[in-house]
């Protein structure tokens, strides 16, 4: 890991694997499963948070602060505005000024919104944010939104909670050759497989939330990403073979005995 850094906006982070906190039928379980992903970032949606009154149980009472590094977002909104409002929020609750953005363009694709995105996203980092937009897998939106000051871009794999996998491929490595920073595959993973291929597309990490919570077992999965995420990452750096249409014999046929 220390000679392949995962690193944004200067800050290093052991893990490639960032995990939400939503969906899980306990706290506690949404503990376990935190522990056993290896993460080191955790994403927790501002709206979630009673930041006016922390007299009560809430869900920052389940993530250690000092061995996670909280990052805020944004669900739930539907405009720039409402997004903005929500970031600024975060970061005077003291959560943190980085924010996952997410401006939600249609409720029943939760497909992003991709004006308000970078209208937002050009105004919070006026504001210091360090601003990581959830967007739609398209290379000309992601240079767009890097132009605009993006720390990192998050291209979905797949609908938000669809479990689907990486859909389109070809637009990931796309967007991974051409943008200067991070690319952070975001929404659609449903399974460990889904995680390693988006790796061995180039991904620098992957973030997700409903393949581990919606697992029949949490736990167990949060390990399954954990271990595929690794193996992701290193067969991108060791270059698969390449594609062939016929076979091709795995032992050469020069100097076998008897020719």
């Amino acid at each position: 890991m220390t000679a392949d850094p995962f690193v944004v906006a200067g800050r290093t982070f052991a893990s490639r694997l960032i995990v939400g906190t939503g969906k899980y039928s306990s706290f506690p379980v949404m503990v376990q499963a935190h522990e056993a992903s290896g993460a080191d970032m955790i994403t927790v949606a501002v709206r979630r948070v009673n930041i006016h009154d922390r007299s009560g149980e809430s869900l920052l009472d389940y993530i250690d602060s000092r061995k996670y590094f909280i990052l805020p977002n944004t669900a739930g909104c539907y405009t720039a505005e409402e997004a903005i409002r929500t970031a600024r929020l975060g970061r005077e609750a003291g959560l943190s000024n980085w924010v996952k953005l997410e401006v939600i363009g249609d409720q029943k694709t939760l497909f992003p919104d991709n004006e308000a995105l970078l209208e937002a996203t050009r105004q919070l980092v006026k504001e210091d944010f360090v601003v990581l937009p959830y967007v739609i897998d398209d290379p000309v939106l992601c240079r767009k939104l890097e132009d605009a000051g993006a720390a990192a871009v998050m291209p979905l794999g797949a609908p938000i909670g669809s479990g689907l996998g990486i859909q389109n491929r070809n637009n990931l490595r796309i967007i991974r050759e051409q943008a200067r920073v991070p690319v952070i595959v975001d929404a659609g993973v449903g399974t460990a497989s889904d995680a390693a291929v988006a790796m061995e597309l180039g991904a620098d990490a992957v973030l997700m939330n409903t393949a581990i919570a919606g697992a029949r077992e949490p736990i167990a999965m949060a390990r399954a990403m954990k271990l595929a995420i690794e193996a992701g990452r290193l067969a991108y750096h060791a270059g698969r073979i390449a594609p062939k249409m016929y076979a091709s014999a795995s032992s050469p046929v020069e100097g076998l005995v008897g020719r």
